[in-house]
């Protein structure tokens, strides 16, 4: 198994638009980007390709980093940072299943299944498979299971996604806030690689109006504002999950430039081979 991180940012990305903060202008000095999430898993045994989240820097990502365009794809959720870019299969494949969860989003009325296929349904390549949460689905070799995690206000999932020839396990948390769910955990535990999201440190929770959340035994937030993790707690969770390696990802370049390329956050275009 073979991952490529084409996307590590968050919704604007590092370096962000039209942004001369010192961590945009420390990433554009070391040609380094975070780009909107995306991850490329490739199956060197069957030789195809699993795309978790369309990124809508889809285009760039995948010229930049050179790697094999899908046979499948997972969405996480139906933000468009993490969906928009599914409209580049257009001319370049014939066909992509697309896995999405099935549970009805109280907020939308809809599943995220329900969404992708109605967002995409001009897009003829384009075939959604309502998936349920905790039941394994096959492809690309690969085993795929959706997890529920924590995203309010939309529902969200992380995914575990094992190589059965191999044993090699990637785990990716989703968007989420510290408090994922017990049973999600233990399908998420165990793994080779953790992509945890990590939006910001810890100590910027001062500075979003809801504050932090879910602290530790120190007082520390593992969980900024309600949605998204600290570098902190997604760590934690890293421990918790006992994660033989772990890259935070998803970053926001709030990060102060003295922290912001500091290990273990990732910055795109990282190889891990499982």
């Amino acid at each position: 198994m073979r991952v490529t991180l084409l996307g590590t940012g968050d919704t604007t990305g590092t370096p962000t638009v039209g942004c001369n903060c010192e961590t945009c202008a420390a990433a554009r000095e070391r040609g380094v980007e975070r780009t909107r999430f995306s991850v490329h898993v490739e199956n060197e045994r069957t030789g195809e390709a699993l795309l978790v989240d369309a990124s809508p820097d889809f285009r760039y990502q995948f010229l930049r980093d050179e790697v094999a365009l899908p046979d499948a794809a997972v969405v996480t959720h139906v933000h468009f940072d993490h969906l928009d870019g599914l409209g580049n299969v257009y001319r370049l494949l014939d066909d992509l299943d697309v896995y999405a969860a099935d549970e009805t989003d109280p907020l939308t009325g809809e599943s995220v299944a329900e969404t992708v296929a109605d967002d995409y349904h001009y897009l003829d390549p384009v075939t959604v498979y309502p998936t349920t949460p905790f039941e394994t689905v096959e492809t690309c070799g690969f085993d795929v299971t959706l997890v529920p995690v924590d995203h309010p206000p939309l529902l969200c999932y992380g995914l575990a996604v094992e190589d059965p020839e191999t044993g090699a396990k990637l785990s990716i948390t989703g968007d989420t806030s510290y408090d994922v769910p017990a049973d999600s955990r233990e399908a998420l535990a165990d793994p080779d690689l953790l992509l945890a999201d990590a939006i910001v440190p810890a100590h910027l929770c001062d500075y979003h109006p809801a504050g932090g959340r879910h602290a530790d035994a120190d007082g520390v937030p593992r969980t900024f504002g309600t949605k998204h993790m600290t570098r902190e707690g997604a760590l934690a969770l890293a421990d918790d999950l006992d994660a033989s390696e772990t890259r935070l990802v998803h970053l926001a370049h709030y990060y102060p430039v003295e922290e912001a390329f500091a290990e273990p956050l990732a910055v795109d275009g990282e190889e891990h081979v499982l």
